[in-house]
């Protein structure tokens, strides 16, 4: 599957440069019976319907010209923006998240939580360093970014 996503991302990325969008993340899953290559896309101030139909049809006339086929079953291309909720994949993406409100998935409890949501006050090579509630109560929590299983914005309620 390593090579179906770079195979896409060497084809997907002149197209996304042309364009001035940004790759935000690759996916080639099966889900069911069926195969899935998702292409999640982005550029400031957001991307749309349209934008997301160019980079489709785009790349989907690079891949049915690729020889030989880097994807020989059946799949499904889907396009799209990667949302409100956008996945920090990459050391931009945690920047550019500082003053966010932010989700953090741990691959390990810290002081007895798995998760925590918060506004991401401070990136460094090796942590995060996040303001958070607790019953109603402002805290400010370190954590080790080797323990993040998993980082996206959030939506506050």
């Amino acid at each position: 599957m390593s090579s179906v996503i770079e195979t896409v991302r060497t084809l997907v990325m002149p197209i996304l440069n042309t364009n001035h969008f940004q790759l935000v993340d690759l996916e080639y899953v099966k889900e069911g019976s069926s195969w899935f290559l998702r292409v999640y896309i982005d550029k400031p101030g957001g991307i749309n319907i349209e934008e997301c139909a160019l980079v489709s049809d785009l790349l989907g006339e690079q891949l049915d010209a690729a020889d030989p086929d880097p994807i020989p079953q059946a799949y499904v291309l889907e396009v799209s923006s990667p949302g409100a909720e956008r996945p920090l994949k990459n050391e931009a993406d945690y920047q550019a998240a500082i003053g966010e409100y932010v989700h953090f998935s741990l691959y390990a409890a810290i002081n007895k939580r798995k998760a925590y949501e918060g506004f991401l006050q401070q990136v460094t090579a090796t942590e995060v360093t996040l303001d958070y509630k607790e019953k109603g109560r402002p805290k400010t929590i370190t954590i080790p970014r080797d323990q993040i299983a998993k980082a996206r914005l959030a939506i506050e309620f």
